[in-house]
This record gives C-alpha cells, sequence and structure tokens, in this order.
C-alpha cells in the first residue's frame, strides 16, 4: 500500500498539475481538461504500477491487463468528473483543490480494484 501511495501520489501530481495548467491558467473547459488529465495519469499510474507495486501478466496478457486497469479507471473517471462539477458548480470550491479532492475520492477505488480484479499479488 506504500508503494501504490506513491506512485499514486506521483500520478496525481501530473493529473493535477496539468488540470491546473489548462483548466484554470488557460481557461479550458475543466470537464474536457479532466477527462485528459485523468486518461494521462491512469497511464502513468498504470507503468509505475507495475514496475513498483504489483506483479504484471500473472492473470493476463498484458495489453489485456491494461485494458482492464483503463476500464476498472472508467468508473473511477465518472467518479473524478461527477465529484469536479459538483464541486465546481454546486459548492462552488477553486478547481484544483476541486481537482485535489475529487481525486482523493478515487484513490483507494483503483488500489482496491486493481490489487483484487486485476493483478494477483504485491511485490
Amino acid at each position: 500500500m506504500i508503494r501504490y501511495f506513491f506512485v499514486g501520489s506521483a500520478s496525481a501530481i501530473v493529473d493535477i498539475s496539468l488540470f491546473s495548467l489548462f483548466a484554470k491558467y488557460l481557461n479550458y473547459n475543466y470537464i474536457l481538461v479532466g477527462f485528459v488529465t485523468f486518461l494521462i495519469a491512469t497511464y502513468i499510474n498504470y507503468v509505475l504500477s507495475i514496475k513498483y507495486v504489483f506483479s504484471s501478466g500473472l492473470r493476463f496478457k498484458k495489453k489485456l491487463e491494461m485494458l482492464l486497469v483503463f476500464l476498472v479507471s472508467s468508473l473511477a473517471m465518472i467518479i473524478n468528473l461527477l465529484a469536479l462539477f459538483i464541486l465546481i458548480e454546486y459548492i462552488l470550491l477553486d478547481p484544483v483543490l476541486s481537482k485535489i479532492l475529487a481525486s482523493a475520492t478515487v484513490f483507494f477505488w483503483n488500489y482496491l480494484t486493481r490489487k483484487k480484479i486485476i493483478f494477483t499479488q504485491l511485490k
């Protein structure tokens, strides 16, 4: 779990930094930016996770495994975008703070589903 925390932190830094740049400072639509940066962060998280956290390729071939990670992360992305929308539009929080809170809501979802469904063991 500690290794996954560091991997998740690295991915979150990329996600939140890119989100801040494009949504807050360049005024791109925060939902579109949140979608794209989440995909980038998910890919980074996958690569770092198989290198430092999980044993990869034990249950599924690598391409299928990566597809499953993105499918599991799809629900996390929906939760993330919904949280962003509610926090920004209804609670009126700053977009970057909203992104941080939304990202925190999916951290454990990603860890538990990847550990239980996709990967068979931790390194």
